[in-house]
């Protein structure tokens, strides 16, 4: 059996891959928070969030929001230095939904992340909904200074999932804030959930597949947790709607692998809730463990092997 290529040591384009070959060198993510709230939270939408969603708003990492942007992007930093070299960090705004305020607000935040030093570009986590042409333009401007991508909330195309998880909008939105993106060059990351109740490998793939031909640039695959204070989690307790094994995680990680075009930058493969909050699956919080358990089944089946072969990469 031949040697397997790789990118950076992962058998599908990683995003450590994808940021080497643009910066040169290894680059980190510092997750900030900008004080923003959400159209599902506010009123506007809903007051609940998404049904999955943590009081954290999917920024239970990310920095005090009490604390100046330049002071978040020191305190990550010497979070990431205990473990490793870092030099160069993405300011990534994580916390729910970032672009959810005036072109004001927003201005001074961005700014602030971009002039520090060590920051090589910038990355907002919004929604789809919350793209108005003020703020697009306000991203354009900003990605002619340094390199910015926008990651997206899409989870899944299916209309009963979206319902029943609130998302908010219809697939029709996600499909016109990419192609206004990307009009503008701006990379585009999009988050997937896998495992929502109510759909099979088959939908998942269908995710895939329609991504495939999206124009993005990026994908999360992120395991479905229950954490505690969501309305999830009340569903999972009335009804104990089944939740993945591990074996059956890294199947469908794999099988939506196989299916997404090469072109496109794995960001993410799993995740890990907060402890104090995750419910189910507690396997997750074994992040290396599953991680190990992924790559070496991708290294081993023959199909996986026969796919990865058709790109050399050295």
């Amino acid at each position: 059996m031949g040697q397997i290529p790789s990118w950076n040591g992962k058998p599908y384009r990683s995003l450590d891959y994808t940021l080497r070959e643009k910066f040169g060198e290894k680059i980190y993510k510092v997750s900030l928070n900008g004080g923003m709230t959400c159209p599902n939270r506010d009123g506007t939408l809903g007051s609940r969030g998404c049904i999955f969603c943590s009081q954290g708003g999917s920024g239970d990492f990310a920095g005090d929001p009490s604390l100046g942007i330049h002071e978040q992007i020191e305190a990550q930093k010497r979070q990431l230095l205990r473990k490793f070299p870092a030099r160069r960090f993405l300011a990534y705004f994580q916390a729910y939904t970032n672009t959810y305020a005036p072109v004001s607000y927003l201005r001074p935040l961005f700014e602030d992340a971009l002039s520090h030093p060590d920051i090589a570009g910038l990355s907002v986590g919004t929604r789809p909904d919350c793209l108005p042409e003020d703020v697009l333009s306000l991203l354009d401007e900003l990605n002619q200074k340094k390199p910015v991508s926008v990651e997206l909330g899409l989870q899944t195309i299916h209309p009963s999932t979206a319902a029943f998880i609130r998302r908010g909008y219809p697939l029709s939105v996600f499909d016109d804030s990419v192609r206004r993106l990307r009009e503008r060059q701006i990379e585009v990351v999009v988050h997937t959930i896998l495992g929502l109740p109510g759909e099979n490998l088959e939908a998942m793939l269908e995710t895939i597949e329609y991504l495939n031909h999206a124009d993005i640039q990026g994908i999360k695959l992120q395991l479905l947790h229950v954490l505690e204070g969501t309305d999830l989690a009340d569903y999972y307790r009335k009804t104990g709607f089944p939740i993945m094994s591990e074996d059956q995680y890294v199947d469908t990680v794999i099988a939506c692998l196989e299916h997404l075009s090469s072109e496109i930058t794995v960001h993410r493969v799993t995740g890990d809730g907060p402890k104090a909050l995750l419910i189910a699956p507690l396997w997750s919080c074994r992040k290396t463990a599953v991680l190990n358990h992924l790559h070496h089944e991708m290294k081993v089946r023959p199909a996986w092997q026969g796919r990865l072969c058709k790109k050399e990469v050295s």
